[in-house]
């Protein structure tokens, strides 16, 4: 099980750089980082049949941020100390990852959605800025399309709306088909039950809509690398289809941009959420 998970790690969350100070027997901010396994500011909150865990930090408006596909928490750990200065950072291991069990037999994006969106309530926080990364930009989109009055803001890197080769780089595509027959060859533990329900959301979901799209109501800035797994042009579909949208594609970068480009990404994002929309098209026709 453990290269199952090194090997979606290595491809979805980390860079080039964190592949060669493993080389080197460099340890990984990402192992070493208290994010994620901070005892003061972590906490669970029992909701929708399962144990949550999330963390907290700093003070000011509420920004939720969202990890991808077998993440967690300490995959922000740039981002982190960033936003805190100015937000009230809110950050959660998605349902059947990190330190939020799932002993369940499905998994679904809509389902982690409507986590977070439990765990707001719980929180009191009725609207909020939201960052969302891989399988979190997918639950930021489904945020705003399925509570959309707790979106404020919403920044999004690397999400798609379907998984077939119209979004998704080829051959990551295939390998993730790959990974669900070999998991379903594998005795059915515990833990590989788990990466069943993770390797099945990789290949088969989410399924949304452009005409879901049209319903997004907030401000959303739409990210993506040049060569990232999710192919640019659908990164672009997505920005057309969100009535009040920007689409920021990043060169030379994969799928990390928040790692890649970590400090253009959190000044970007922060002017974002700080800088009131406009509608540039609708301006240029009176110019």
């Amino acid at each position: 099980m453990q290269y199952i998970k090194t090997f979606v790690m290595l491809l979805l969350v980390f860079t080039s750089a964190a592949m060669v100070m493993a080389q080197n027997a460099v340890p990984s901010p990402f192992d070493t980082t208290i994010y994620g396994r901070n005892e003061k500011a972590g906490h669970y909150v029992h909701t929708r049949g399962i144990h949550l865990y999330y963390e907290t930090y700093g003070n000011g408006s509420p920004l939720l941020i969202i990890h991808g596909n077998g993440g967690s928490i300490n995959n922000f750990l740039y981002q982190i100390p960033y936003f805190a200065k100015e937000y009230r950072v809110i950050l959660a291991d998605s349902r059947a990852q990190g330190k939020t069990t799932d002993t369940g037999d499905s998994l679904s994006y809509e389902m982690m959605t409507d986590d977070l969106n439990a765990l707001l309530d719980t929180l009191q926080v009725d609207s909020c800025y939201v960052i969302g990364w891989s399988d979190g930009g997918i639950n930021g989109l489904l945020l705003a399309i399925r509570h959309p009055d707790k979106v404020k803001k919403l920044a999004v890197t690397g999400a798609n709306l379907w998984p077939d080769t119209t979004a998704i780089d080829p051959w990551v595509r295939q390998w993730a088909l790959h990974l669900n027959d070999t998991l379903a060859k594998m005795p059915a533990t515990p833990a590989v039950k788990r990466e069943r329900k993770l390797a099945h959301l990789l290949s088969y979901e989410p399924h949304i809509t452009l005409a879901q799209l049209h319903t997004i109501q907030c401000p959303t800035l739409v990210i993506g690398g040049d060569h990232d797994v999710i192919r640019p042009i659908h990164t672009l579909l997505i920005a057309e289809n969100i009535p009040q949208s920007y689409l920021w594609i990043l060169p030379n970068s994969g799928h990390s941009t928040p790692i890649v480009y970590k400090d253009d990404f959190n000044r970007q994002v922060d002017l974002f959420f700080t800088t009131p929309y406009r509608n540039i098209e609708k301006e240029a026709r009176f110019e």
